[in-house]
């Protein structure tokens, strides 16, 4: 069975940070095996599922402190895990866009947390509205719906709290 480390690293943006952190982890035999990397402000942030073999994987978690000095400005965090179980339940996509305000990723986490639904991914993205220049904020989520919830009550709730918030929603089945 194939140890598992996952790996965070924040710091200031700069070209070559994926080359060098990528070929330090090729030259260690390991595999990148999922990633999520993002510019946010001034600041790049990564997160690595590495996997391989286990000494190897020990050698480049008890590294990150040379990595740090290394790649200048880069703070890095390790952490062992194992493969996640699959989840029991149904796959679902909810999307929002909306003028931007305070509160939005709160009161949508919230709505699901309070129904045990489980978000798997959450993704935001800010932009300018084409014509009128206005913020617009966007949300996408995966989400893991247990088995036993009536998708067509969660599906109306859901939009009608979205609705109450002046927020376009959609939802529906997860097809990737």
């Amino acid at each position: 069975m194939q140890k598992q480390l996952v790996i965070s690293a924040l710091g200031t943006d700069q070209p070559g940070l994926v080359d060098k952190l990528s070929r330090h982890i090729l030259d260690l035999k390991l595999n990148i095996e999922d990633s999520r990397m993002s510019v946010l402000g001034g600041e790049f942030a990564i997160m690595l599922l590495v996997t391989g073999d286990k000494s190897m994987l020990e050698q480049l978690a008890s590294s990150s402190n040379d990595l740090e000095k290394k790649f200048a400005d880069l703070v890095i965090t390790c952490k062992y895990t194992q493969a996640k179980e699959k989840s029991a339940g149904l796959s679902y996509k909810a999307n929002v866009v909306a003028l931007d305000h305070q509160g939005i990723v709160h009161k949508l986490a919230h709505f699901f947390s309070e129904k045990n639904i489980n978000i798997e991914n959450l993704s935001t993205h800010s932009y300018a509205a084409p014509h009128t220049g206005s913020k617009m904020f966007s949300v996408d989520m995966t989400l893991t719906i247990p088995e036993s919830t009536s998708i067509i009550q969660l599906r109306d709730n859901f939009i009608q709290h979205c609705d109450d918030m002046n927020l376009d929603a959609s939802f529906e089945p997860n097809r990737s």
